[in-house]
């Protein structure tokens, strides 16, 4: 049975996508991407760079597949793997589609190389039953490391991962050369993130100051709590960049956010109403309905 929503999206998606592959000229590429997203009506954000594409689209279901058959019509996109979410229909406010140096914003690009097969010397792509599976067999000596932002990770995380102190994907670089995880290069490493597209890059810059056997998790935690559900090795919601802001992968889900203000579970975000920081704030629906504090939680200085 079909559902409409108030917006007219009919069975709405959202599409979480990215190809590592040269572009000679990224701008014709945002523009043919503009125009196509909006003939379909589609929003979301899209980075166009030349080392590929990096987006996260949402629209109806109809909509989302002449998307897909579209992009991958394009010779240099045609290995694109969508991953699928259910969606709400106002995920997304706008539509936005830009030209960057790089698909995610290290600070690094010149340390990136791509060809037609995709990033060169990053990590070893693990399957989820392959991360699985290396930690049954090495057991501890394995190391998840989360290649995201800390507050992502206040909610949901690899079991027993390390969590970088990473405010922005700018901080990556001074963490991982200020010698904190030195004593993790000789160890296997699986790096995660979302979607991957993180994972991809941190490989490389990982390898490049000495990390010996590093691994990413392929398809990220999308594909792996797709698989997995809550059976696996992850624990907790996974954070996402649209209005839905959490999801979780079964019934069974760990709530392992706690909130800012009464330490209760939580896995819900909302803006700090301190109107000089308007960070996300992990508040739990009590908290959220009592009166607004005007003053941060103390979480919330070393953000601003």
């Amino acid at each position: 049975m079909l559902v409409a929503y108030t917006n007219n999206v009919i069975e709405p998606k959202i599409l979480l996508f990215y190809i590592f592959t040269p572009l000679s000229d990224p701008e014709a590429i945002h523009q043919w991407q503009r125009v196509l997203c909006e003939s379909l009506g589609l929003k979301g954000r899209i980075i166009v760079s030349p080392h590929g594409i990096n987006g996260t689209v949402g629209g109806g279901l109809r909509e989302v597949k002449k998307y897909i058959r579209a992009t991958k019509r394009y010779l240099p996109f045609k290995n694109i793997e969508f991953k699928w979410s259910e969606g709400t229909g106002k995920d997304f406010p706008r539509l936005s589609i830009k030209v960057r140096d790089e698909l995610v914003a290290f600070g690094v690009p010149h340390e990136i190389t791509v060809n037609t097969s995709g990033i060169m010397n990053g990590g070893v792509h693990l399957s989820p039953d392959e991360v699985d599976e290396l930690v049954a067999m090495r057991g501890d000596e394995v190391v998840f490391f989360d290649g995201r932002n800390e507050f992502e990770a206040a909610i949901g995380r690899f079991r027993n991962a390390v969590i970088p102190g990473i405010k922005t994907t700018h901080d990556f670089i001074n963490e991982i050369e200020s010698g904190k995880y030195d004593a993790l290069k000789n160890r296997p490493v699986i790096t995660y993130c979302t979607g991957g597209v993180r994972c991809e890059i941190l490989t490389v810059l990982m390898k490049n100051r000495g990390f010996s056997e590093v691994y990413q998790v392929d398809g990220g935690i999308v594909r792996y709590g797709a698989e997995k559900k809550d059976s696996g090795l992850w624990e907790g919601a996974l954070y996402v960049f649209d209005e839905r802001q959490s999801i979780v992968f079964s019934d069974g889900a760990q709530v392992i956010g706690k909130c800012e203000i009464c330490q209760q579970p939580t896995s819900n975000y909302i803006n700090c109403p301190n109107l000089a920081c308007r960070a996300l704030l992990l508040q739990c629906p009590d908290c959220e309905e009592s009166p607004m504090v005007e003053n941060c939680p103390p979480s919330h200085l070393s953000r601003r």
